[in-house]
C-alpha cells in the first residue's frame, strides 16, 4: 500500500511580524456554507441536513483558533454563520435562502455594531448545488461582497472537489483546497487560508487595500473525474499535489491549488480548475499554466484507487476461500459522503441472494441502509426477536427499491448525533446495518459501538469510495465495487448534459484547449485577460 504523508506536515509555521502600515489586529468575521451535493441523487437535502454554527460555537470548530494560539490572538475575531451538511442532495431553495439570510444579516449587524470588517474568512465545500441554481457558491459570494463593501480582504477555503466559477473567483481575493484526498488536511487547509489572510492584512503593502489583495492566475482544465481517480495516494494526482508546496514557496507566490472539480453535479462550472496567487503576475501566470497542462496531459492517465469489479465479482473474490480477512468492499454508487441519498437497497438485496450466505458460519457486515420506519419496528420487536422488515429505495429506490430482509434483532443503539437509533438484522451471514438517518461509516468505532467487531469480520461492505484512513489500514484486501447510485462511478451513464463543451471524458474529440491563465485582481483592470480555457 502506498505511504501516506502526515497531515501534520502542512501546518503552517508562525506569522512574520507585523510591517510597517500592517494592521496588527484586524478586525475579521467569519461565514460559509459548507456540502457536497449530487444533483443526480432524489435526496434533498434541507434544515434538517445542517449543523448551524454561529458565534462561540462556530469559534470552537476551528482548533487553530482556541484561546491562546498565536491566530488567535493576531486578530478581532467576529464569528457570523455557518451551515455544514454531510454531503447529500441538491439543496431545497428555502434552506440556502435561510442560511444566506442568516449570514447577511449577520454580517450587516456586525458592522452596524462594530464597523467595518478588515478581512473575512468565507469557509465553503464548492460543490453545493441548489435546485434551481446552477452556480450556489458564486451566489452567496456575491451577497457576502455586497455587505462587505469592496476594501474587505476576503479568504476562502475549499474542498478540492469543489469548483471555482468565474464569478466566485472575481468576488474573493484569496483562496485555496485540500491537496489530500482522502482529506487528511481539511483543517489544515483552514488555517492555511486564515494565515493567508493574516498575512496579507500584517504585510508590506501596508494599509492600501488594493495592494494587500494578490494576484490570481486562473486555468479552467475541462476535465471532470470521480474523486475515486484523483487519490492524491497514487500517481498521476499524488505527483501533481506534491508540486504545490514548491510552487507555493517561489518568491513571489502566496499559494497554489489544483480543484479536481465535483463530478455528480451537473452544472457549466464543473470541472478542474488551478488557481496560483501571487504579487509576480509572470511568475504565477507561468505556474499555473505549467500545472494545469500538466493535469490536462494525465487526464487518460487517472485511474481508481484500488481495483474494481461488479458487486458480483467483488463478492465471488471476497467469499473465495483463502481470500485475506477482513476483506473490506466499497459500495460506490450510494456513497453518502460524495452525495448519493445513502437509502439505496440493492447490495443489501444481492447478498441476502447469495446461498452461501443465507446460513450463519461467516461475518459479512454491510454499512448501511438508512429507513427509520424499518428502525422503528425493530426496535418495538426488541433485541433478539425474529423481524421481517422493509428496508429502504423509498428516496433512491435504485434497480430495486425496498428490500425485504428477515432475520435477528442482533443489536440496537440509540443516540448516534448523525445516525439516531441504528440496528443491526442478522440475517444468515450478513449483518446488515440500518439506521434512522443517514450516516458514513469511517471509523472503526462506528461498528464496535453496535457490537460489531470489524477486525474478525470476513468481509465488510461499506457505501464509500476510496477507503478513509482506519479502513484502509483495516483492509487486508479489499475491492472497489462498481454499484448503481446518484454517485455511480460510471459517469457516462449518469447523463450529464450542461457541462461546458470539451469536458474531458464526456467529450473525447482530442481538441486541445486554450490553457492560457486569466490573471486578475478585484478592482483593478485585468493584468492578462486572454481566455483560459473555458470561462
Amino acid at each position: 500500500m502506498t505511504e501516506r504523508p502526515e497531515a501534520h506536515e502542512i501546518w503552517m509555521g508562525p506569522l512574520s511580524p507585523v510591517a510597517e502600515g500592517g494592521l496588527a489586529r484586524p478586525r475579521i468575521g467569519i461565514a460559509g456554507i459548507s456540502i457536497e451535493s449530487s444533483t443526480f441523487s432524489p435526496h434533498i437535502s434541507g434544515d434538517e441536513a445542517f449543523t448551524i454554527r454561529q458565534g462561540d460555537d462556530l469559534l470552537a470548530y476551528y482548533p487553530f483558533l482556541d484561546a491562546g494560539r498565536e491566530l488567535r490572538e493576531a486578530a478581532e475575531w467576529t464569528p457570523i454563520y455557518h451551515g455544514r451538511s454531510l454531503p447529500g442532495g441538491a439543496v431545497a431553495p428555502e434552506t440556502y435562502q435561510r442560511m444566506k439570510a442568516g449570514i447577511v444579516d449577520g454580517i450587516r449587524a456586525a458592522i452596524a455594531d462594530g464597523g467595518a470588517f478588515d478581512g473575512f474568512f468565507f469557509d465553503i465545500h464548492g460543490a453545493m448545488s441548489v435546485v434551481g441554481m446552477q452556480d450556489a457558491e458564486g451566489d452567496l459570494a456575491q451577497a457576502v461582497r455586497r455587505e462587505l463593501g469592496p476594501d474587505t480582504l476576503i479568504s476562502t477555503s475549499m474542498d478540492l472537489h469543489g469548483n471555482v466559477s468565474r464569478v466566485l473567483l472575481d468576488e474573493v481575493d484569496l483562496l485555496t483546497c485540500y491537496r489530500m484526498a482522502p482529506h487528511e488536511d481539511w483543517m489544515n487547509t483552514k488555517e492555511r487560508a486564515v494565515w493567508n489572510l493574516l498575512a496579507r492584512l500584517r504585510g508590506e503593502h501596508g494599509g492600501d487595500p488594493l495592494e494587500r489583495r494578490p494576484l490570481k492566475a486562473w486555468v479552467p482544465v475541462p476535465v471532470l473525474l470521480p474523486g475515486e481517480k484523483t487519490s492524491t495516494r497514487l500517481e498521476p494526482a499524488k505527483g501533481i499535489y506534491d508540486e504545490i508546496p514548491g510552487i507555493e514557496s517561489l518568491p513571489g507566490v502566496v499559494d497554489a491549488a489544483v480543484w479536481v472539480g465535483y463530478a455528480w453535479a451537473d452544472e457549466p462550472r464543473n470541472m478542474a480548475i488551478v488557481v496560483v496567487m501571487g504579487d509576480d503576475a509572470e511568475l504565477i501566470a507561468r505556474e499555473a499554466e505549467r500545472l494545469a497542462r500538466r493535469y490536462w496531459d494525465a487526464r487518460a492517465d487517472f485511474v481508481f484507487v484500488g481495483p474494481t469489479a461488479t458487486l458480483g465479482e467483488a463478492l465471488d473474490q471476497a467469499l473465495a476461500p483463502g481470500a485475506a480477512r477482513p476483506f473490506l468492499i466499497s459500495d460506490s454508487g450510494d456513497n453518502p459522503t460524495a452525495g448519493g441519498a445513502g437509502d439505496v437497497s440493492w447490495t443489501l438485496g444481492e447478498l441476502l441472494q447469495r446461498a452461501e450466505l443465507r446460513e450463519a458460519g461467516r461475518t459479512v457486515i454491510h454499512a448501511s441502509v438508512f429507513d427509520a420506519d424499518a428502525v422503528s419496528k425493530a426496535v418495538a420487536a426488541g433485541v433478539g426477536s425474529s423481524v421481517t422488515l422493509e428496508v429502504g429505495g423509498r428516496v433512491d429506490p435504485g434497480p430495486r427499491g425496498p428490500v425485504e430482509i428477515t432475520g435477528e434483532v442482533f443489536s440496537i443503539t440509540e443516540g448516534d448525533p448523525d445516525a439516531g437509533t441504528q440496528i443491526v438484522i442478522r440475517a444468515g451471514s450478513v449483518f446488515s446495518i440500518i439506521t434512522e438517518r443517514r450516516k458514513p461509516f469511517h471509523h472503526l468505532e462506528d461498528f464496535r459501538m453496535l457490537g460489531l467487531e470489524p477486525e474478525s469480520a470476513d468481509v465488510v461492505i461499506v457505501k464509500i469510495g476510496y477507503l478513509e484512513p482506519e479502513l484502509y489500514d483495516l483492509a487486508a484486501d479489499w475491492i472497489l465495487a462498481l454499484t448503481p447510485g446518484g454517485v455511480d462511478q460510471d459517469l457516462l451513464r449518469l447523463g450529464h448534459h450542461r457541462l461546458q463543451p470539451g469536458v474531458y471524458p464526456f467529450d473525447d474529440s482530442g481538441v486541445v484547449p486554450v490553457l492560457t491563465p486569466v490573471v486578475t485582481r478585484r478592482g483593478a483592470d485585468p493584468v492578462v485577460s486572454v481566455g483560459g480555457g473555458v470561462n
